[in-house]
């Protein structure tokens, strides 16, 4: 079977509602990995190192991450 089109649901109709959810979570997820990353090169760069849990919140969405 071939890979499934994103912007279709599961019975092959358009879905474009669930399409954009999807892929603004994606964007989410992402933009938050992109900053975790920089923040961990910035304490390497510096010559620290994170030792405890970081808990960011998203003044975007109010989303907490951990």
């Amino acid at each position: 079977m071939g890979e499934q089109n994103p912007r279709k649901n599961s019975e092959g109709y358009a879905d474009p509602t669930a399409y954009e959810a999807i892929k603004n979570a994606d964007k989410e997820e992402e933009r938050f990995h992109r900053l975790l990353h920089t923040i961990f090169y910035l304490c390497e760069l510096a010559g620290f190192q994170i030792e405890g849990r970081i808990v960011l919140v998203d003044r975007r969405s109010g989303k907490v991450w951990r």
